[in-house]
């Protein structure tokens, strides 16, 4: 199979990562002497502390959580670097070994390991009680307090232990497997084949019949692996509702708001406050057929559609890039800006396009002792600068809570790792829209904007009441055949897009190359979680100005280091108040109330 050559040269074409910070290479005998001394360090630990748990003092407690830091460090680097590698190549044989070497030495480690975590719990609540009220401990009570947090849902160790060696050959091979197939995967273009991001990319063409032929395409593609894809989705579903039945977990999605620290009621708040707003993506999707002209509606394949605004149609260059989101950083905080600039120049970045590399975008965190890394696949297309701003906040974010927490807090919740992220993203959007004078280009971006809060708030939702359809039924009807698949996915999109937009059946398949419900089931919500919380921390940005950042950039410092809730405290939000996400909603509202009135401006004609 022969890929297809890139169109365009943005400049991104040779940058790429550099992992030295980790090991100078795959081949680099350190790794196997790492893996050789982890191995070591673990049994030293256990040796140590294996039936003492509940008679360690304070004191004690905070020698062994540093004993644990370092082994978690060591480990810690040896997987970012195999990991990453891997990510730039699915297909490398030489990086899949190796990632699956350390699955299972991984295992192994987890195994001996485990006791401690288990006799913490077992310790009665009130001896638990007396040791977390002592101040030794610092830093480290509020992760020995959450870890209780499991106490009901924890299973017998040599359960916990058969539990994380069957993942080796059972979720985490077929997770796995997802990623390599789906990066494998070839679709048809105008006699050649492209990948993923190849084709995805032009569902965002001006010309209408070229992003019908792409999403036909995507559609094909999908089918051809259809026994494949529904096969492991079906496996990993049965999987958790298995394990969530041995733990004891109410429902499917209670094992991943426990991880959140997201109360359920708080959760249900936030799904229910989306879906009963989908009349927001109705208004700007009626807008966008009527700018578009399209008197029959607009299909599948139109959602992405850029208005026909010639000065609007354009790319960027890397460099174009680096400038506008650094400029947008700086303006917000120099030292912020500053720490931005280290990722283009000290290699931290990964962008160039290559054939089996992982599609979407990520960050890192990788451990404390080094530092975060940023993947995107740039193409040079305004969304390819909104994303790099999008990751570039996820890095700040992990720099900043690995600077001040070290190992312990450097991993925060998925509903806060995307609050970076996201207040990046605007960020940018409000630099970029302050320095644009066409009100054409400004209508532009204004309705790109909309479109990526719709993606993160709202289909984010609908593939977590999509999820929500899977889960429950794999319960209680047994495997699940595509069409059953397809159609709970059909029915929850239509749900969102109303009469706005027409679905064909074909996009049915669409669910089929979502990574999340793969590699983390319930992820989704926590995107819907952090968008809607930037805009309510970018209101107050708005409304205090300069005495807000420090705030802020306190709040990000302080990683996993508290509660959500009182973390946000401290900048002035209440995630307690079932009524709060109604702020976030109300900020789209009023992003969709002024890409309609520059609408009638910019086009007076049509309406």
């Amino acid at each position: 199979m022969v890929d297809a050559a890139p169109e365009r040269v943005t400049g991104a074409e040779n940058v790429v990562w550099d992992l030295t910070v980790f090991y100078s290479g795959v081949d680099d005998p350190t790794i196997q002497r790492d893996m050789e001394r982890l191995s070591g360090m673990a049994d030293e630990f256990a040796a140590k502390y294996r039936g003492r748990v509940a008679q360690l003092d304070a004191e004690e407690m905070v020698d062994a959580q540093i004993e644990l830091e370092a082994i978690s460090d060591v480990s810690g680097r040896l997987g970012s670097f195999i990991s990453l590698n891997f990510s730039t190549d699915t297909m490398n044989p030489t990086f899949g070994g190796l990632l699956q070497k350390f699955r299972e030495f991984g295992a192994q480690l987890s195994q001996k390991l485990m006791f401690f975590e288990l006799e913490w719990k077992a310790v009665p609540d009130d001896q638990a009680a007396r040791l977390l009220a002592d101040p030794t401990l610092g830093k480290y009570r509020y992760p020995l307090e959450t870890e209780l947090r499991y106490k009901p849902y924890t299973l017998s160790e040599i359960e916990e232990q058969l539990i994380v060696e069957k993942d080796v050959t059972g979720a985490g091979a077929w997770v796995r497997f997802f990623t390599q197939l789906t990066s494998a995967m070839r679709y048809d273009w105008d006699g050649e084949k492209v990948n993923q991001s190849k084709i995805l990319d032009k569902l965002y063409d001006k010309d209408r019949d070229i992003r019908r032929r792409a999403a036909d395409s995507l559609t094909a593609g999908l089918r051809e692996k259809e026994m494949e894809l529904t096969y492991i989705l079906n496996t990993l579903v049965i999987d958790k509702a298995n394990e969530d039945k041995r733990r004891g977990f109410p429902s499917w999605i209670s094992a991943r708001n426990l991880s959140n620290k997201a109360p359920d009621e708080v959760v249900e708040a936030l799904i229910n406050a989306v879906t009963s707003n989908y009349e927001l993506v109705s208004r700007h999707y009626r807008l966008k057929a009527k700018l578009l002209g399209y008197e029959d509606g607009l299909y599948d394949y139109d959602r992405y559609a850029p208005l026909l605004i010639e000065q609007a149609d354009r790319s960027y260059s890397w460099s174009e890039a680096r400038a506008i989101v650094e400029s947008a950083y700086s303006a917000f905080d120099p030292r912020v800006g500053s720490i931005i600039s280290r990722f283009f120049d000290e290699n931290w970045i990964h962008a160039q396009i290559l054939p089996n590399k992982r599609g979407g975008a990520f960050a890192s965190p990788t451990v404390a002792s080094a530092h975060p890394f940023v993947f995107v696949n740039f193409l040079g297309k305004p969304r390819d600068v909104m994303t790099l701003a999008h990751e570039l906040g996820h890095g700040l974010h992990m720099y900043l809570s690995g600077e001040a927490q070290g190992q312990t807090g450097l991993y925060t919740p998925l509903t806060t790792a995307e609050m970076a992220s996201v207040f990046g993203e605007m960020l940018t959007f409000e630099d970029m829209m302050r320095k644009e004078t066409n009100p054409a280009v400004r209508l532009q971006n204004m309705m790109d904007r909309v479109e990526d809060s719709f993606a993160t708030v709202f289909r984010q939702v609908t593939m977590n009441r999509f999820e929500d359809g899977v889960h429950t039924a794999r319960r209680t009807e047994g495997e699940l055949p595509t069409p059953r698949v397809n159609q709970i996915w059909l029915d929850t999109q239509r749900r969102m897009f109303g009469d706005s937009v027409t679905l064909r059946d074909d996009y049915g398949w669409w669910w089929s190359y979502v990574g999340h419900f793969i590699h983390t089931p319930g992820y989704v919500y926590a995107y819907a979680f952090g968008e809607l919380l930037v805009l309510a921390l970018f209101n107050l940005y708005r409304k205090r100005g300069a005495e807000f950042v420090p705030q802020y950039i306190e709040v990000l410092a302080a990683g996993d280091s508290d509660y959500p809730e009182k973390i946000l405290a401290k900048a002035g939000v209440d995630l307690t108040d079932p009524n709060f996400w109604n702020e976030g909603l109300t900020f789209i509202r009023e992003m969709v109330d002024a890409e309609e009135k520059l609408a009638r401006e910019v086009f007076p004609d049509r309406f």
